[in-house]
């Protein structure tokens, strides 16, 4: 028989008290026993960032943590991030403004990674968003759209809370090669 352990915690602002076998890992507890797949798992090593969330605001790996550890505490998954079923966040926004994925498999923990990076930090440059995204692994987008889209929700931040869609970061052509700009109808040199 196993021994089990009431949790009783806050999660995407519902409450939740649930009996769990104290090495029942974060990632599980939330996909397996709250159904919130969302949460991703990847490496299962704390590497690859895809399980990210935020306990208490700040990001944490959910495959490196027991179910047990948050008892008490508040817990939030890519499914609380957005305000309600009918808009999504700022940074969710902006990242489908800016193509900022391709397969979504990272995408979750990469959001929950640049939430508290935003508030922190909310005028973040090229370097510094590279830096906080280097804790996220994603195979698929070369991560240029995502910095577009870091950069899009933080000039929307600081337009006064505006939709991504108010800031211009997302019609400037982004420079991957340093080459000059090119005109309508040209290629860039």
């Amino acid at each position: 028989m196993h021994q089990r352990l009431t949790v009783n915690l806050v999660v995407n602002g519902e409450t939740y008290e649930r009996d769990v076998e104290p090495r029942i890992l974060l990632s599980d507890f939330l996909r397996h026993d709250l159904g919130l797949t969302g949460t991703h798992v990847g490496c299962e090593h704390g590497v690859c960032g895809a399980c990210t969330v935020l306990v208490e605001g700040e990001a944490v790996r959910s495959c490196l943590m027991f179910a047990v550890q948050v008892d008490g505490r508040q817990v939030t998954t890519v499914e609380g991030l957005a305000p309600n079923a009918e808009e999504l966040h700022p940074l969710q926004e902006a990242f489908w403004e800016s193509h900022g994925l391709q397969c979504g498999f990272c995408t979750p923990g990469i959001l929950l990674s640049m939430v508290p990076f935003l508030e922190s930090n909310p005028d973040p440059s090229e370097k510094e968003i590279r830096e906080a995204l280097s804790g996220n692994l994603c195979r698929c987008t070369g991560y240029q759209n995502i910095v577009d889209a870091v950069q899009r929700a933080a000039a929307g931040q600081a337009a006064g809370g505006a939709t991504p869609e108010a800031a211009d970061v997302a019609d400037e052509p982004s420079r991957r090669d340093g080459g000059d700009e090119a005109t309508a109808g040209e290629v860039p040199a």
